[in-house]
């Protein structure tokens, strides 16, 4: 029988690096300069900008982060529910792997229903008012939608006209074929197009039996849910297919291997790295600390009108510590950015680093599987501000092509180097691989600011990112797994909202 297990190329052995003691490599004076008070201060500026983004996570209003909050909102929720409009028309395996991947359809309903209840709590909206009470009129809450919609026959305008409406068309008739057709006026010159108008006119249609426009609003229905399934099944595909070749090579490393993977191993040193940890710690508190203060002044600036200059940002917020890390950790154990870190790739180690990538992005996306199962079995959910992103959704060619440069390039490239490069391996020298690997993705999920979903997402990336490195003595694979992360999300929130 022919042996179908996944092969990787041995690569060959690396260069002896220099193997004399740490102390014999790094002199006195450069240690004294990194003295106690100056590594404090560097420690407190860090724990006070981790500690903002905590505070500003817990406190600061969701619904203040997004210039927009109903607009947005309306977008988000009109193209999810056009989204399972089209579903419903799909093939039945196509229904199955996406509920399967994607969790239910009644989840995305009931947050819907929360998130319009949120809104119209705090801004007093009276569109979201009414945009709250269709979403529990079509999703089996009529009652609710009815109750609500009595009160506002006392309140001012617009609020009586919407209530009307609210009633027609979910409660039992009550007015002539000659009202519902003035709802019915009034209700295309208030409510743009899209699923919210579709469904609210689709109602009093029914009401009066109008079977012309029954049969619009179901055609601007198919064209608007095939239009977003379209978008959506590349994208799936694309995490399918990923998900079972990364899943093989996964097997085939861990188990069929009975967990050999230093068959991944294409670089040294790797971690632990040869160089002082407490030389390290010192290298982080301050590069961090002048970190933290770039990036305070570049959000104190107002919105920058030209695109390519918010490029610089991450760059410049990283090169500091990047920049003492190369003068006081590499440079003396005689080691650059590419031999230090594994950035390098040649004929020997390509296989492996390929198969690395696949294992990570399927061990990645399954975590994924798994935490929205369990979160939507603990009815957990993340806010859907922090996923809506106005400059993958509303901004113009340069600003988008700026943002994905970062999320997709920079952000990958920089945060595997300062967390996985540099934390990860200054915590393994003195810890363990799971402490280690741990901590580090928890000060880089921290990082962050997102709320507890989010928290447990990064953090298992990070964790898995940090694993990799450990594997293979190079920061490639992660950085590439970062960036199909980044890009995936980018492409869902754009397949979607653009």
């Amino acid at each position: 029988m022919a042996d179908n297990t996944v092969q990787f190329d041995r690569p060959q052995e690396p260069e002896e690096i220099d193997a004399r003691p740490l102390s014999g490599r790094f002199t006195k004076p450069f240690q004294s300069e990194f003295s106690r008070v100056v590594n404090v201060f560097s420690a407190v500026i860090l724990l006070a900008a981790i500690g903002t983004i905590l505070w500003s996570s817990a406190t600061f209003p969701k619904l203040d982060r997004i210039e927009a909050p109903d607009r947005a909102l309306e977008l988000m929720v009109s193209r999810m529910m056009e989204a399972q409009d089209g579903l419903h028309r799909a093939p039945a395996w196509q229904q199955r792997l996406t509920e399967w991947t994607l969790g239910s359809s009644e989840k995305e309903r009931r947050q819907a229903i929360d998130w319009y209840r949120e809104l119209a709590q705090a801004t007093g909206d009276p569109l979201s008012k009414l945009r709250l009470a269709i979403l529990q009129g079509e999703f089996g809450q009529q009652q609710d939608a009815l109750d609500e919609a009595k009160t506002w026959q006392n309140l001012a305008a617009p609020m009586p006209l919407f209530g009307q409406w609210v009633v027609t068309a979910y409660g039992a008739p009550t007015v002539s074929v000659e009202r519902v057709g003035e709802l019915q006026a009034a209700l295309a010159e208030t409510l743009p197009a899209g699923w919210f108008y579709n469904s609210l006119a689709a109602r009093l249609a029914q009401q009066t039996g109008d079977q012309v426009l029954l049969a619009s609003v179901a055609r601007q229905r198919e064209v608007r849910g095939k239009w977003l399934q379209d978008r959506s099944e590349r994208l799936m595909i694309f995490e399918v297919a990923c998900l079972f070749i990364g899943s093989a090579v996964l097997l085939n490393l861990v188990w069929l291997r009975n967990r050999r993977t230093e068959a991944l191993r294409v670089h040294s040193p790797g971690v632990p790295p040869p160089w002082s940890g407490g030389i390290g710690t010192a290298v982080l508190l301050r590069g961090g600390a002048l970190g933290a203060l770039i990036t305070m002044v570049f959000l104190s600036f107002p919105p920058i009108e030209h695109a390519s200059l918010r490029a610089l940002a991450i760059p410049l917020a990283n090169l500091p510590l990047l920049a003492l890390a190369y003068v006081h950790l590499l440079k003396p154990t005689e080691l650059d950015f590419r031999s230090g870190f594994g950035l390098h790739i040649d004929r020997a180690t390509l296989s492996p680093l390929i198969g690395a990538v696949l294992a990570v992005i399927a061990a990645g996306l399954w975590g994924e599987w798994v935490m929205g199962r369990v979160a939507e079995w603990l009815d957990l959910a993340n806010h859907w501000t922090e996923w809506f992103d106005p400059n993958l959704v509303w901004a113009s060619g340069s600003v988008l092509t700026v943002s994905l440069l970062e999320y997709v390039i920079f952000a990958p490239i920089f945060e595997e180097l300062a967390f996985r490069g540099l934390l990860f391996a200054v915590l393994r020298r003195r810890f363990s691989f799971a402490p280690a690997a741990l901590l580090s993705a928890s000060i880089f999920a921290l990082a962050h600011g997102y709320g507890l979903i989010g928290f447990v997402s990064v953090l298992w990336s990070g964790f898995l990112w940090a694993w990799i490195y450990e594997k293979t003595g190079s920061l490639i694979p992660g950085m590439v797994a970062h960036a199909v992360n980044n890009l995936l999300v980018s492409l869902t929130v754009m397949a979607l909202l653009r």
